[in-house]
């Protein structure tokens, strides 16, 4: 059987490899300019990170401040509608002071005009994820 991949499912697949790159140039001309990611759950990474700079600058920076830049994705799978939404899956890793995490998870994403310009994360276990991170003010 040949597997032809639709182009959402390029484009997120080449967002995955840019932000396990570290790349936020890539990443940054891959979004929208509202482009917005809504982190579940009550820790000090919840929330709704609105505008790309605010995503890019904002949680992703925390992500790799808070972990010490150990966290770490590996994509398990893209599916896409063909409509302009993609969902993934992948799992996480990350450490954080003396704490571990590895856990499923995964991103749904709207896409208009070839950029991603909105992305729902969800995550296996939302109160041992939020223990983690640690509560939000």
């Amino acid at each position: 059987m040949t597997h032809h991949e639709h182009p959402d499912a390029a484009l997120i697949r080449r967002g995955y490899e840019a932000f396990s790159a570290g790349d936020t140039e890539t990443l940054a001309a891959m979004m929208t300019s509202d482009c917005t990611h809504h982190v579940p759950g009550e820790s000090l990474i919840s929330g709704h990170y609105k505008g790309r700079d605010n995503v890019l600058g904002g949680y992703y920076a925390k992500l790799a401040e808070l972990t010490g830049g150990t966290f770490r994705v590996e994509l398990k799978g893209v599916f896409v509608d063909g409509r302009g939404h993609a969902i993934t899956a992948h799992r996480f890793h990350a450490d954080r002071g003396d704490r571990g995490i590895e856990m499923d998870g995964g991103l749904f994403f709207t896409l208009v005009g070839d950029k991603i310009s909105d992305i729902d994360e969800c995550v296996a276990d939302i109160v041992e994820a939020d223990s983690f991170w640690g509560q939000g003010a």
